[in-house]
């Protein structure tokens, strides 16, 4: 048999026919007077066999494995193992599947934010921190926006334990009387000094303000108020205007000291 009929035959391409030799898979066949390769039917047998090993999720470094060992020895342990590595990837399409599961629900309810996705718990707390849950008018401010934007991050790189404490934290915090409105208020004086610098004399009062809205649970969770040069705090300071920064940091204090 020539090439192609060799590889029409397993239902394979004549390239991976030639690829299988280059790799010492298959064995070169003789060659006929004319240069062409002349394959046998023992040959269609063993490229069968490596079509059947590739099928079964084998690389081809482990088929080599498995056409050297003797009387199939080393291809009950391959078998062996890729079972118990389909196993594991089966464990986690299944949990990742879970995780879509809840995201769609998430979609169908209109509770999917658009930092999403998000963890169950933070997109219920997403729902009630919008102005539209809270029963106030107006546009969704700037500031708003960024908040969650760092509660993603945070929920994302926390270990879950400690997520799940800054949650249960926030959530208690958004439940209290008067508080969303009082976070709005803290976002629209944010946004307003958005062009300010560190001394202008709103700062102060903004930041009394923040420093009442945040709970004693969280205060422990908060970027240093002086970071180290290149570190997340000092990223995290950079991303707000020199007035905001010096909000943020006047009601770290102000929490800290409270929570001592």
């Amino acid at each position: 048999m020539r090439i192609g009929e060799i590889a029409g035959l397993v239902g394979i391409t004549a390239r991976a026919v030639r690829h299988y030799h280059h790799l010492g898979l298959l064995p070169e066949p003789r060659r006929l007077a004319n240069g062409y390769r002349d394959y046998s039917l023992r040959d269609a047998v063993l490229l069968a066999r490596i079509r059947r090993l590739t099928e079964l999720g084998l690389g081809l470094d482990e088929v080599r494995d498995v056409l050297a060992a003797d009387a199939g020895k080393e291809l009950v342990e391959v078998l062996q193992e890729l079972d118990a590595d389909l196993a594991r990837q089966q464990e986690e399409i299944g949990a990742r599947r879970e995780r879509l599961g809840r995201l769609l629900e998430q979609a169908r309810a209109g509770r999917l934010p658009a930092e999403g996705p998000v963890s169950p718990g933070l997109a219920e707390l997403f729902a009630d921190l919008t102005r539209a849950s809270a029963g106030l008018p107006g546009p969704e401010p700037a500031m708003a926006a960024r908040d969650r934007e760092m509660l993603t991050l945070l929920d994302t790189v926390m270990p879950a334990q400690e997520s799940a404490r800054l949650l249960g934290a926030m959530r208690r915090m958004t439940e209290e009387p008067g508080a969303m409105e009082r976070a709005y208020d803290v976002y629209a004086r944010l946004d307003a000094l958005g062009d300010a610098d560190a001394g202008d004399v709103r700062v102060e009062e903004a930041a009394r303000a923040l420093a009442a809205l945040l709970p004693d649970e969280v205060v422990g969770h908060l970027p240093d108020a002086e970071p180290a040069r290149g570190s997340f705090q000092e990223a995290f300071f950079a991303d707000f205007s020199a007035a905001q920064a010096e909000v943020v940091r006047r009601a770290m204090r102000i929490a800290a000291e409270r929570a001592r």
